[in-house]
């Protein structure tokens, strides 16, 4: 006989368990909070460090932790209006407001200009111009049809030994005592000033960063919490565990000592809880890479220089032959120094011979650019555009033979892309002998693209430069961006050297180390060089390790 046996059916069921709150695991400041207010107790961190005296920052930690654990939420946020007595109105205070020390001058002699009260009371114009505006609308100055500073009339009475009265007595009074209470209290809402304080607060307080004004504006907002329904489960339990928020968790060398340790109650800890990420400090892998280049240069002999970020057209353009004002000189878009413009003076015999190269050739052999070079111009002050500028101010103290470097920072207006930033890093060098030619060049190219860029392909291009002829770029391929130009070089034009005082020859280069670190460090974007991303970062350095 044969039975049939119906098929067993399985159906998933989700089970939900409940697992009470663990109340070990409150930190000690978290159960002081919840033992401490009723269930109905509105909260915030104010509230909570004046009535339990935590330290600042414990009644925040405490009320995120709560937040965290869903024992308090969010109710309501209030934002309030203070003012914030700065460093300048403490001066203010200390030593008299300028419309305090502009009355007090004018009781002892009237009819005095701006720049002569300025000079009495070793001020700014500036500020003895805005005081002088004030008291004038209150009536209490005026300016005569040689603007000299005098008061009027009513006020010129009141002036004869008499106390200050009307208007101008109210503003005084009412900035002074806004002075003193903020020297007071720190901080003055504006919630408790009286109309009148407000009116005379809106002229001598700015937002966070004005550095001349009295009072510093601040919008604070004050989040208020309330406990959730899980606030009742929490505080049975800790008063059935006998748990205060007194634990200690550190046993100290001096309870061990005294044997005090035997009165208090300790902490339970948890030993299932992961272990705090160890994060060593390591060099950022970009600054490691720059190192390396640095002593791989070093070891071939180099010397390195190095100079300022702000240099004149001079060393930076002039120098190298660049005529001041053609089309050549369109490759650097240089940034300009607003305050000072000019240099003081360029270093003699380098400024002539460098004239007279521009002008005619000099005693180069060249017919020269044949125009007159601006003296003034070339002392304009930019940012360095290219880190030759350090090749052409090494030159006439250069060792020959003799072998150079740089690390340089640079600066270019340029638009930002994968493979451009607006001021970036070259790696600047010359040789500098008497059997230096073309090849030795390509042979310094050649160690920078294969060796320190690691790149597998590489061409050389012939290229440009008022500096140099020949003039050859190096451009290495990239596995992502594909082919684009590591940098330029050549050997220095006559007009260079001569005019420098070098007679041998000199080769040349000036690369973007920042794009061989793309190559070297397995990168696709410049700005990846650069980044705010830490953990990236790391990983990045991870790797260059394990490599």
């Amino acid at each position: 006989m044969i039975t049939e046996v119906c098929p067993r059916i399985e159906i998933p069921v989700r089970l939900r368990y409940y697992t009470p709150m663990d109340i070990k695991n409150l930190h000690p400041l978290e159960v002081r909070l919840l033992l401490h207010y009723e269930k109905e107790a509105e909260l915030w961190i104010e509230k909570i460090e004046s009535a339990l005296d935590f330290k600042p920052g414990h009644a925040n930690q405490a009320l995120s932790w709560l937040a965290g654990k869903g024992l308090v939420k969010e109710q309501r946020r209030i934002t309030a209006l203070l003012y914030e007595l700065s460093d300048f109105g403490r001066q203010w205070k200390e030593h008299g407001t300028p419309e305090e020390r502009l009355v007090e001058l004018l009781r002892i002699k009237q009819y005095m200009t701006v720049a002569e009260i300025a000079a009495a009371l070793n001020m700014e114009q500036k500020e003895v111009g805005s005081a002088l505006g004030t008291l004038s609308k209150l009536g209490f100055l005026a300016l005569d049809s040689q603007k000299r500073v005098y008061c009027t009339l009513e006020s010129a009475k009141l002036l004869n030994g008499r106390p200050i009265e009307g208007a101008a007595a109210d503003y005084l009074n009412g900035l002074r005592s806004l002075l003193d209470r903020g020297a007071e209290k720190g901080m003055l809402a504006a919630s408790d000033l009286s109309e009148q304080d407000k009116k005379i607060m809106s002229t001598i307080a700015k937002k966070r960063g004005a550095a001349t004004s009295a009072f510093r504006i601040i919008n604070r907002e004050t989040v208020i919490f309330k406990f959730t329904d899980e606030y009742d489960e929490a505080v049975a339990q800790l008063k059935k565990a006998g748990i205060t928020g007194e634990e200690i968790g550190i046993l100290t060398t001096d309870m061990l000592e005294s044997g005090s340790w035997k009165q208090k109650q300790f902490r339970a800890y948890n030993i299932h809880v992961p272990p705090t990420r160890l994060l060593v400090g390591r060099t950022n892998p970009y600054t490691q890479f720059l190192e390396d280049v640095k002593d791989k240069l070093v070891s071939l002999g180099f010397e390195e220089f190095d100079g300022p970020l702000i240099e004149t057209e001079f060393w930076n353009s002039d120098a190298l032959f660049m005529p001041q004002f053609h089309a050549a000189r369109d490759i650097h878009d240089v940034y300009h120094i607003e305050e000072p413009q000019l240099a003081a003076a360029i270093e003699e015999p380098w400024l002539s011979h460098v004239a007279a190269a521009h002008e005619n050739g000099g005693a180069t052999g060249s017919r020269g650019w044949n125009y007159s070079f601006d003296r003034t111009f070339t002392k304009r002050l930019i940012l360095r555009s290219q880190g030759t500028v350090m090749s052409a101010k090494t030159l006439p103290h250069a060792k020959i033979p003799g072998k150079y470097f740089g690390m340089l920072r640079c600066f270019r207006y340029d638009k930002v892309d994968a493979t451009h930033l607006s001021d970036f890093y070259q790696t600047e060098g010359i040789v500098l002998g008497e059997e230096v030619n073309l090849r030795t060049l390509l042979g310094m190219l050649e160690m920078f693209a294969l060796e320190v860029a690691g790149a597998k392909e590489v061409k050389y291009v012939p290229g440009y430069f008022p500096f140099t002829e020949p003039s050859v770029e190096v451009h290495i391929k990239h596995p992502t961006l594909g082919w684009f130009e590591l940098g330029g070089s050549g050997i220095f034009r006559p007009e260079v050297t001569l005019s420098l005082g070098v007679h041998v020859p000199v080769a040349a280069w000036g690369i973007g180390i920042d794009r061989m670190a793309l190559m070297a460090l397995g990168l696709s974007d410049l700005r990846e060089l650069f980044s705010y991303d830490i953990e990236q970062v790391r990983l990045r350095r991870v790797n260059m390790a394990a490599e």
